[in-house]
């Protein structure tokens, strides 16, 4: 099995392509935003397009869910995928679709700026920012009973090269997801140092703490820094318990924003004898 990765910003036309893409590649089956699409057929996965919030389609899209991942690698087993294309919006993102699906590394990466001009990219832009409206990469009628009540628009496909007909290669379809009609979502870093007070102080041993630090929020391809401080029980190991808070932030704060933590770094303040 070889897989495949178009990479591009969210918004930039990597779904309107993606068929085109795969045809020139000979890929037979392409992961789209939580979705296993083979042969213009979806036939594993739910589609990230379909949650009501922001952050809950990018832990869809990733494949956070246990049963939503096993779903999906069990019917690439069964439909023997040979090639397959995956669309994301960053390198750090399709390695990490890659690494929970335990599909093979990446061959090849092809980015949005390789196959669309910026007036292309400008017009996917406006058409996202101004009406909401996202592509998935199969007809109509396979949508039909997995987005009742959403607006969907057929749209087909056309591959043409130099001095050749034009050959349809299939159907794809204009959908509006609910998390569409909010805007732009901005996680606050208060909000996450919230996150991590609560986290940090719901192990008994650490009493409270001190000043929290986010760095880097905004960067979703290198992840965010997190710095605190604590006061900890006199007499505790204070090894053992710090490396249990670390884990146990990095899960929560990824679970809950959809960022990448890249490093916690706690600092021991002072001990309590209370």
């Amino acid at each position: 099995m070889e897989v495949i990765a178009l990479v591009g910003p969210s918004g930039t036309g990597k779904s309107h392509r993606a068929l085109i893409v795969a045809h020139e590649r000979n890929a037979d089956t392409i992961i789209d935003d939580g979705l296993l699409i083979k042969d213009s057929k979806i036939v594993a996965g739910s589609s990230a397009k379909k949650e009501r919030s922001k952050i809950q389609a990018v832990k869809r899209a990733i494949f956070m869910d246990a049963k939503h991942a096993k779903d999906v690698q069990e019917a690439i087993t069964r439909e023997k995928c040979k090639k397959i294309l995956i669309l994301g919006t960053s390198e750090n993102m399709v390695n990490k679709i890659v690494h929970v699906l335990q599909l093979p590394p990446i061959s090849t990466f092809i980015q949005i700026e390789d196959i669309a001009t910026p007036a292309e990219i400008a017009r996917a832009r406006e058409s996202r920012v101004k009406d909401g409206k996202h592509i998935i990469p199969v007809p109509t009628i396979e949508l039909k009973p997995h987005f009742s009540g959403y607006l969907i628009d057929p749209l087909e496909i056309f591959f043409k090269k130099p001095r050749t007909k034009r050959h349809k290669l299939g159907e794809k379809s204009i959908v509006r997801p609910m998390f569409s009609y909010y805007g732009k979502l901005l996680i606050s870093d208060a909000a996450i140092s919230e996150i991590v007070h609560f986290i940090a102080t719901q192990n008994t041993e650490i009493t409270r703490t001190g000043q929290i630090q986010i760095k880097n929020s905004h960067d979703r391809e290198t992840g965010i820094s997190i710095a605190l401080d604590v006061i900890m029980k006199y007499g505790k190991p204070i090894r053992p318990i710090i490396q249990t808070v670390q884990l146990r932030i990095k899960d929560v704060v990824e679970y809950m924003t959809g960022m990448k933590v890249k490093t916690i770094n706690v600092e021991v303040k002072r001990l309590s004898i209370d």
